[in-house]
């Protein structure tokens, strides 16, 4: 257990899970402070509290709250172990983190690149073909090439484009490839 200073500079002992979600708008930080003896719950995204909850009698249950633009549902489980010792588990639209991660790998493709000076992350949801910047849905344009499909928007001054080709293996499925100006960026995984 690690302590944080709360705004009024007081401390909270209280800190019983940090998780780290990446969605398509962006890396989120789920805190869970959870107090044992008061029954106390709060939950805090990207360090706004969002659910508040004193004097809890029942100290085993769940909290169900949303997660960013797209409202992804999230819940934490709070299990007991063994005597006061206590398990706090995050769900990520009703997977494990760890299952909603490896499903997202499969379902998108994010890139990490500095433009101007600005660290940005895109990401490609390959359902919709949706691309996502630092939190903004990125308007695009997509149109058939001779190999696949070509999705192209921009980003401050640059021309960006992801193609879209079969990569001729049934097992591989399409590759999807970012270019900014020309150059490819290596895509990144989370």
């Amino acid at each position: 257990m690690h302590s944080e200073a709360l705004a009024d500079g007081s401390m909270s002992n209280d800190l019983a899970g940090v998780w780290e979600v990446a969605l398509s708008d962006g890396v989120h930080r789920i805190e869970f402070e959870h107090g044992t003896t008061t029954g106390k719950r709060i939950i805090y995204v990207d360090g706004k509290e969002i659910v508040r909850r004193d004097w809890m009698f029942k100290l085993v249950g769940k909290e169900t709250f949303n997660v960013g633009r797209s409202e992804t549902k999230a819940t934490i489980n709070i299990d007991a172990v063994s005597g006061f010792a206590y398990e706090y588990t995050l769900e990520i639209d009703g997977k494990s983190l760890k299952k909603y991660m490896e499903n997202r790998s499969k379902v998108t493709s994010t890139w990490v690149l500095n433009l101007d000076g600005i660290d940005s992350r895109v990401v490609l949801e390959k359902d919709t073909m949706d691309i996502w910047c630092n939190g903004q849905n990125i308007e695009t344009a997509g149109e058939f090439v001779d190999d696949g499909t070509e999705t192209h928007f921009t980003l401050g001054e640059h021309n960006c484009c992801v193609k879209a080709v079969s990569s001729g293996k049934r097992r591989d499925g399409i590759i999807h490839t970012l270019l900014v100006d020309g150059t490819e960026i290596a895509e990144c995984t989370e």
